[in-house]
């Protein structure tokens, strides 16, 4: 689209372009489209491609700035000199990357034998933080299908997994999140998903309490209309629990 904005005009919104922090720029995307950007949602759609790197750095100056604040010498402190661009690159790279980046590609398939049995896939391996204090949540998933007209490949299920817990949650957040992907993906007749997870934030901090763990489901479907497919699903995760390494 041709600009109709006078050359003057031009320039001066390129100067405030420019003079603006790449975080405020794609707030400001986000903010145009009245979109909620929470902790715990994606935001992948508002990045440019290159931004990432841009916001890197920013992440890491403000990081550098907290390290300050906490009176460590990072200018002469040879374990600190680089740990605000690590923390930075482990945010947006790893533990965060379910906010900047798209979700895994998945394919799904038309269920041609028209499967109709309950499976489940577990226990999958999540890895989260707590929103209130940016501390680790370290757990297990299992998911339960019934399927319907779409099925999708069992390592699929891990790595949605992983993208939809790779941001700040609370878990039980987390969990319907995680189901309303698993939804679209493969749009089942049934739906069950159990996380068993400990939280860093009691664990590390608080009350302290090392062993004490966290397990909410969400079931969906036929799952939550029919009493005896939800307990079908229950007890083949009982099982999976059980035989971890069999």
């Amino acid at each position: 689209m041709t600009s109709t904005l006078p050359n003057d005009n031009i320039k001066n919104f390129d100067e405030q372009i420019t003079n603006k922090l790449i975080s405020e720029i794609i707030r400001d995307r986000i903010k145009s489209k009245g979109t909620r950007f929470s902790a715990n949602d994606n935001i992948a759609e508002f990045i440019n491609p290159g931004e990432l790197e841009i916001l890197e750095r920013e992440v890491a100056s403000r990081i550098k700035d907290l390290l300050k604040s906490l009176i460590i010498d990072i200018d002469n402190d040879h374990n600190t000199q680089e740990t605000a661009e690590r923390v930075s690159k482990m945010y947006i790279n790893e533990v965060f990357k379910g906010r900047y980046y798209n979700q895994p590609k998945v394919t799904s398939f038309p269920n041609d034998k028209n499967l109709d049995e309950i499976y489940t896939v577990g226990p999958i391996t999540v890895r989260s933080a707590c929103s209130h204090h940016l501390v680790p949540i370290l757990g297990e998933c299992w998911i339960g299908i019934k399927p319907g007209n779409k099925v999708i490949g069992l390592s699929k299920f891990a790595r949605v997994a992983d993208w939809v817990f790779s941001r700040p949650h609370i878990q039980e957040e987390a969990v319907m999140i995680l189901a309303d992907e698993i939804e679209k993906l493969c749009e089942p007749k049934g739906l069950g998903i159990i996380v068993k997870a400990q939280h860093y934030c009691m664990k590390w901090r608080g009350v302290k309490e090392p062993n004490t763990s966290m397990i909410n489901s969400v079931v969906r479907g036929d799952f939550r209309h029919d009493l005896s497919l939800k307990q079908e699903f229950f007890e083949l995760v009982k099982q999976q629990s059980s035989n971890k390494n069999y």
